[in-house]
């Protein structure tokens, strides 16, 4: 069983790995569905030796936990779909504050399927680092009725993730973690693939740069989500969503390492909000009782 210091850490893990999507997106011409399908595809290659020594457990899984698994990676595959075509519509800034609802939707779905009870504090919390977020966003939507279909497509990505990761915390106790991601990855993989094959985007034609992004993105962000399913053995959808708050911090202080962009104060003043209120909610979930999983679902 994880002790919460260690279930901080993977959370501070992920956070650094969701940060560096961004980075990678920018270093490639290649069109996003190509991005989502080689990343989950190469993240399934990845972690296969693994998964072949828990090969045991494909035969435990249930009709009903198949059926769930094929649900699981299809929000997934519309998470990474809907995002990406929302960025074509509207403004970083407008996606982005949109995104860190996800914390928010979380706790109302796990209050409607899970019947989690309302903590005000966690709440508080959750709204310490809202705010960071509009800070750093600087609290911009664009306007007209494009920006408005991106806002919406940001939105329905949001919902898409939060089912995603719902269906991992009722399913991913009972099925080892590692064979439950490499599933959900496949899943979202071909329903990508199938999209792309509809939509005539070519297979090939991607240039060496290319490939590295696609190899880099299926190492950091997608290990992100492996770590994310071993976490819903321990804790619920809300505290796995809060650590996605922390992204426009990651990727801020990435891009400066890597891209050399400069950090305005109004920046840095949103990034500290945002780290309060993820280390004020943590802080408080620390004393919460968590979910002890089986031993099969050890790392």
């Amino acid at each position: 069983m994880l002790k919460q210091r260690n279930i901080n850490i993977l959370l501070v893990i992920t956070i650094i790995c969701i940060s560096l999507s961004a980075i990678f997106v920018k270093l490639s011409d290649a069109p996003s569905t190509i991005m989502v399908m080689y990343r989950m595809f190469l993240a399934c290659a990845l972690i296969l030796p693994i998964v072949f020594r828990h090969r045991d457990s494909f035969a435990k899984i249930k009709r009903r936990e198949w059926i769930a698994i094929v649900f699981a990676g299809i929000f997934l595959a519309g998470h990474f779909g809907l995002w990406f075509e929302s960025l074509k519509h509207t403004t970083v800034a407008s996606s982005t504050l949109i995104l860190a609802l996800q914390p928010a939707i979380a706790l109302i779905g796990g209050m409607i399927f899970f019947k989690e009870k309302l903590d005000m504090r966690l709440v508080l919390a959750m709204g310490i680092a809202f705010i960071g977020v509009v800070v750093v966003g600087g609290g911009s939507f664009g306007g007209g009725s494009a920006a408005f279909l991106g806002n919406v497509l940001s939105f329905l990505a949001v919902v898409s993730v939060v089912l995603y990761l719902m269906i991992g915390q009722r399913n991913v106790k009972s099925i080892n973690h590692w064979v439950y991601s490499f599933l959900v990855f496949f899943v979202a993989g071909m329903t990508v693939a199938v999209f792309n094959l509809i939509a005539g985007i070519s297979f090939t034609g991607y240039s060496t740069n290319d490939w590295m992004v696609f190899v880099m993105l299926a190492i950091f962000p997608t290990g992100a989500h492996i770590i994310f399913n071993l976490l819903l053995n321990y804790v619920n959808t809300t505290t796995v969503s809060m650590a996605t708050l922390g992204e426009p911090v990651g990727a801020s202080i990435l891009a400066v390492i890597l891209l050399q962009e400069m950090l305005t104060p109004v920046e840095m003043i949103g990034g500290v909000l945002i780290i309060v209120g993820i280390f004020y909610f943590l802080r408080l979930q620390a004393g919460s009782k968590q979910a002890v999983p089986k031993e099969s679902e050890s790392i």
